[in-house]
């Protein structure tokens, strides 16, 4: 290379540097992370068939540690449903759709291998397989490394040098994702001022995923993987908590109403939060409901008929489109909701949804319904969040868990259909969980570790063109491509 080329070389290189702060691309240490979300049903025509099939194959998946519930659902597509966020993963990056969820514990993403894998998905995004030999930054896990024994529960039987570490998710209804993981770089926003971010990074270990079957493979409601935010030590909140990127504390608000909303990483200093102490060596985000309330009529909590009885324990997960009870709660809620209206006819649509004919406002006629737990701290769904409209009925969005078996009686699991237009705070930190009504349109606060500075964080939708980010990912790779010219 002569001296005049070498000079040249240096001085753009020079140039792009500047760019890259000038333009926001400053890569540096965790303040505050944002990710833009939105609802995946938001908008989409009523399907009671859709919301049955999702919150089927995403329970067979959160529940698989131990716990047997046998599941249906729907929805309301106006206003729950799925949240996704956009991530850039590789050097240089790439867009990924992901699955917001706070049930999964690993990050998965559709790979090169996966041949069967839908190229377009919801609203028609543009999906992206994952190809490890297209990133500078990419690495394979080898089973022999500590990340896969844990996964396994221990050492790999039969584990060879610099072989690949194998995931198997499986779903009782033949749904499986099958691949390998990889450690590459994922790219988020973090906070730098009031309603302004700039781009920051973290090494993360995901699951490369080469073949999918079932809705995972075929859906016309695909994502390009699940963001895994649950408690384990392999989730993403996790990792890069372990890293020093982030304290293990988020927060998200969920818009119900417009879909996106809020998921921001870090200390939220207002609104301020009530919390409630999650269950202790419980797998998922759990804690104790002492009582529930429709109107002013509190429901038996245990099997017999007398008292309030014992404690049940409640899963909370944002992955999860509806609300689901156990056999003997249900049916005491679903009667106590009519109560009041004698001349209502329930009948059963496709076989397990419940509902009936009604006009007039629902909030006007029908009781809220009150959770209670522990800490004083309480959650009230309204009904105009209960009930939802399909063809010319009302349905409710209150599912049956099935029989009271021995593995089910204690367990409620609460998803969107009471989570939206809430702000949830999650603290690992702490070991509590605790939520606020609130306005999901409207700014938080989040604190900024650093400096100890509070800056808004404010709502997101994914808008349909990434040119800003695609601009920041040509930087990156000029960045690299001339650095690897120079020393060639």
């Amino acid at each position: 290379m002569t001296k005049i080329t070498c000079s040249f070389i240096i001085s753009l290189i020079i140039i792009v540097i500047i760019s890259v702060s000038v333009s926001a691309s400053n890569v540096g240490d965790f303040r505050g992370a944002v990710f833009g979300v939105n609802s995946k049903f938001s908008g989409k025509e009523r399907s009671l068939s859709l919301f049955k099939a999702h919150d089927n194959l995403r329970h067979l998946q959160i529940l698989a540690s131990g716990v047997d519930l046998p599941l249906g659902g729907t929805g309301r597509p106006d206003a729950v449903g799925l949240y996704y966020a956009k991530i850039g993963i590789g050097t240089p990056p790439k867009e990924y759709y992901v699955q917001v969820d706070t049930g999964s514990d690993i990050m998965w993403i559709n790979c090169i291998e996966c041949r069967e894998c839908p190229k377009r998905g919801y609203h028609g995004l543009e999906l992206t397989l994952y190809d490890p030999q297209d990133t500078f930054t990419g690495q394979m896990v080898t089973c022999s490394q500590e990340f896969c024994a844990e996964i396994n529960g221990g050492a790999v039987p039969g584990c060879k040098a610099n072989a690949s570490c194998l995931y198997t998710e499986t779903y009782d209804d033949g749904s499986y994702s099958i691949g390998y993981f990889v450690r590459d770089i994922v790219q988020y926003a973090t906070v730098s001022g009031d309603l302004e971010t700039k781009l920051a990074n973290g090494s993360v270990i995901f699951g490369c995923g080469a073949r999918q079957s079932g809705n995972l493979g075929s859906s016309e409601e695909a994502l390009d993987g699940i963001l895994g935010f649950g408690k384990s030590n392999s989730s993403i909140i996790s990792q890069l908590a372990s890293s020093g990127k982030v304290k293990k504390m988020f927060a998200h608000c969920l818009d119900g109403d417009n879909g996106g909303g809020i998921f921001a990483i870090g200390h939220v200093v207002q609104p301020k939060v009530n919390s409630t102490p999650l269950i202790q060596d419980e797998p998922h985000y759990s804690a104790n409901v002492t009582g529930i309330e429709v109107g002013t009529q509190l429901l038996n909590l245990s099997s017999n008929t007398h008292g309030l009885g014992d404690k049940r324990r409640t899963i909370i997960d944002s992955g999860t489109t509806l609300a689901y009870l156990p056999d003997a709660i249900y049916n005491s809620l679903v009667n106590e909701v009519v109560a009041g209206q004698p001349d209502l006819r329930l009948r059963t649509l496709h076989d397990q949804y419940t509902c009936f004919q009604f006009s007039g406002s629902v909030d006007d006629v029908f009781p809220a319904v009150t959770f209670y737990f522990e800490n004083s701290l309480s959650l009230k769904v309204y009904p105009h969040d209960y009930l939802f409209a399909f063809e010319d009925y009302l349905c409710f969005g209150w599912q049956n868990n099935g029989l009271d078996s021995i593995s089910s009686m204690d367990t409620i699991l609460l998803g969107d259909l009471v989570l939206s237009n809430k702000l949830v705070l999650y603290d690992l930190e702490n070991q509590t969980i605790g939520w606020t009504e609130y306005n999901c349109s409207s700014s938080i606060k989040l604190r900024d570790e650093i400096t100890g500075s509070v800056h808004l964080v404010g709502p997101h939708s994914i808008p349909s063109d990434g040119s800003h980010i695609h601009w920041t990912y040509l930087i990156s790779f000029l960045m690299i491509s001339l650095l690897h010219l120079m020393v060639s």
